[in-house]
C-alpha cells in the first residue's frame, strides 16, 4: 500500500507540465484614446518590443510610429503622411532587431523602411509589383537572430526575406488553400530557432515554415471554439515556446504551443479592461508580459504574469491526478481510524 501511495504522489508531483494548463495573464495597464496628440492613436495595428522593454506603435492612420515605456509613458515619435523617407502612408507592421534598429512596413507606400532607435531614418526597399524585392501591400514584419527581415507581403499571398539592408534573399507561397499557400497573410514572428510562423489571415490557420521556407505544419480552422479563428491577424513567440495570436474577428488573444496546441485564451468584445475592439498587433517583452493592440479603441493593452499570481487550470489528466492522490491519502486516513495496518 504504501508503494502505491507514493506512486500516485509521485504521479500528482510528475504530472503539472501535461496535467495543468496554463492561465491566461492578468491584466496590467492600458493607455491610449482616439486622437493624433501624443499617446493618442487613430487605428494602431502593429507593435513590438525592443530588448529594454520599450513599446513601439505603428499608428495606422496617424502615419506614424509611437514609442512608450512598458507601462505606457509617452517617449517619442516619428513620421507623417507622405511617400518620401521617413513619411507613411498607412505603416501595418513593426520589428525591432537585436541592435535596436527599427523595421515598418510602409503599406500602402509597398516598401519597408528602416530606422534607428529613435527614428533616424536609414534606408528602405521595396516597390509596388509582383517580381522578386517587390511587395504589395506588404503587412507584418520580423527579424531573425541573424538580422534577415521577413515580410508577409500580403497581398502577393508570399513571404519575401531581405537581408537588414534590403538585399533580396528568397521567397515561398502563392494564392491558395494547400500547405505552404496563403490568402492575404498579414502577421509573421520568428521563434528562436529561426523558424518562422504566419497567421494566414484568411485561411483562418496558422502555418509554420522553417527559415528557408520549407512547409512545417499548421493548425486553425474558420469558427470560434478554442483552436479556431476568424481572421487571426498578429502573432508572436514567447522564449518559452508559447505562441500568442490575435483572433480578430473572435475578439480574442488564443495561446498555443509552437506545434500548435490548445493552451488557453482571453479577451471578448467590449470596450473595458480585457475586452477588444478588433485586436491586431500582439507582442512579449523578456518577463513575458504580453502587449496586445486593441485598434478600434485606440488602445495598447498590457497583460502580465507576475510572479506567485499565476493560477493554473486543472486539465483533465490533472483532475484525475488529484483525484486519486486525494484518495489515497484519504485511504490511509480511514484506515488508519479504523486501526487498519497499512503495509
Amino acid at each position: 500500500m504504501r508503494i502505491l501511495i507514493s506512486a500516485l504522489f509521485i504521479i500528482g508531483a510528475l504530472l503539472p507540465a501535461a496535467a495543468w494548463s496554463q492561465s491566461p495573464p492578468a491584466f496590467c495597464t492600458m493607455w491610449g484614446s482616439g486622437g493624433s496628440g501624443q499617446g493618442q492613436f487613430n487605428a494602431p495595428i502593429g507593435v513590438a518590443v525592443d530588448a529594454t522593454g520599450n513599446v513601439f506603435v505603428a499608428d495606422w492612420n496617424n502615419n506614424r510610429i509611437q514609442v512608450f515605456t512598458g507601462s505606457g509613458g509617452y517617449i517619442t515619435q516619428w513620421g507623417g503622411y507622405g511617400t518620401g523617407p521617413g513619411q507613411f502612408y498607412r505603416p501595418i507592421g513593426v520589428a525591432v532587431d537585436a541592435s535596436g534598429n527599427v523595421y515598418v512596413s510602409d503599406t500602402y507606400n509597398h516598401r519597408i523602411q528602416k530606422f534607428t532607435h529613435s527614428g533616424g531614418y536609414i534606408t528602405q526597399w521595396g516597390s509596388e509589383g509582383t517580381g522578386p524585392g517587390q511587395l504589395y501591400y506588404p503587412a507584418g514584419v520580423a527579424v531573425n537572430v541573424n538580422g534577415n527581415v521577413y515580410v508577409a507581403d500580403k497581398d502577393n499571398n508570399r513571404i519575401q526575406v531581405f537581408t537588414s539592408s534590403g538585399g533580396y534573399i528568397t521567397q515561398w507561397g502563392s494564392y491558395g488553400t494547400g500547405p505552404g499557400q496563403f490568402c492575404v497573410p498579414h502577421g509573421i514572428a520568428v521563434d528562436a530557432s529561426g523558424n518562422i510562423y504566419v497567421a494566414d489571415t484568411d485561411n483562418n490557420r496558422i502555418q509554420v515554415f522553417t527559415s528557408s521556407g520549407a512547409y512545417i505544419t499548421q493548425w486553425g480552422s474558420s469558427g470560434y471554439e478554442p483552436g479556431q479563428f476568424w481572421w487571426p491577424f498578429a502573432l508572436a513567440v514567447h522564449a518559452g515556446g508559447h505562441v500568442y495570436v490575435s483572433d480578430n474577428g473572435n475578439y480574442r488573444i488564443q495561446v498555443f504551443t509552437t506545434s500548435g496546441g490548445y493552451i488557453t485564451q482571453w479577451g471578448s468584445y467590449g470596450s473595458g479592461p480585457e475586452n477588444f475592439l478588433q485586436p491586431t498587433g500582439v507582442a512579449i517583452d523578456a518577463s513575458g508580459n504580453v502587449y496586445v493592440v486593441d485598434a478600434n479603441n485606440n488602445r495598447i493593452q498590457k497583460f502580465c504574469y507576475e510572479t506567485g499570481t499565476r493560477v493554473p487550470a486543472l486539465s483533465p489528466f490533472g483532475v484525475l491526478a488529484l483525484v486519486l492522490t486525494v484518495g489515497a491519502a484519504a485511504l490511509v486516513l480511514m484506515r488508519r481510524k479504523l486501526g487498519t495496518k497499512v503495509v
